[in-house]
């Protein structure tokens, strides 16, 4: 009696510590394919950076403006997605016009020349774009003459107490229009920055669009606010 007591005591305990070795190996095995697939994702998106290939157009809303863009033009991932925003920060290869892919990865990573923009949508604040705060504001502030740079423009440095400082202020005719203008950094600011010039325009119903670009692009400005100006109208609609 007793012998078979112990023999079937020790098949139950036999029999539940096999369930357990199973169960565990189990666990292990949904383990190692959990790690393994998140180890791929996380793989990707480290080697992605922040950025995305997705080209699907998102709608984005502001104000009575709508913004079509695919979602490799938009810098930031919570912004990738339809709905209404405040800002909406864009980057672009130029002169491609194109957002991030894999064919232009090392351009996006800046392993080659600077030809990276950055544009920025948001509600205007001024009654006046940079080119129309020339002659109003800006010609107070700089120290003239200018000195020569190429593409036709002239590089002005601002007056001390003028509150832009380490900037030079790019200026070039332009028949007809407001002078083309543009605020570049200077100095060692400029040589870390990767898009040391910025300039204003207004598009839109009341936006504001300020666009930040290489200095080495600087001299070929007719271009480069053309190229701006046509991706604008390409995505920008309004309620009008």
């Amino acid at each position: 009696m007793r012998e078979a007591a112990a023999a079937e005591e020790f098949e139950v305990v036999d029999s539940t510590l096999m369930k357990r070795v199973f169960y565990v190996f189990a666990a292990l095995a949904l383990l190692s394919v959990a790690i393994s697939l998140g180890g791929k994702w996380l793989g990707r998106s480290i080697a992605m950076a922040g950025y995305t290939d997705d080209t699907t157009v998102r709608q984005i809303v502001m104000g009575n403006n709508v913004i079509s863009v695919p979602a490799n033009f938009i810098r930031f991932d919570q912004a990738r997605r339809d709905g209404i925003a405040s800002r909406l920060d864009l980057y672009l290869r130029y002169p491609e016009m194109d957002g991030y892919s894999t064919a232009a990865r090392d351009d996006f990573n800046h392993a080659t020349t600077r030809k990276i923009i950055f544009l920025s949508f948001e509600p205007r604040m001024m009654s006046r774009d940079m080119s129309g705060r020339f002659a109003p504001i800006y010609s107070a502030l700089i120290v003239k003459p200018g000195t020569p740079s190429p593409g036709g423009t002239t590089l002005y440095g601002f007056a001390e107490k003028s509150g832009y400082l380490n900037e030079v202020l790019a200026v070039a005719d332009r028949p007809g229009k407001d002078p083309f203008v543009a605020r570049c950094l200077s100095g060692p600011s400029a040589e870390e920055s990767l898009a040391p010039c910025e300039r204003d325009i207004q598009v839109g119903d009341d936006l504001s669009l300020t666009y930040r670009f290489p200095r080495e692009l600087l001299g070929n400005w007719q271009a480069l606010d053309a190229a701006i100006a046509t991706k604008v109208t390409g995505v920008l609609k309004t309620g009008r």
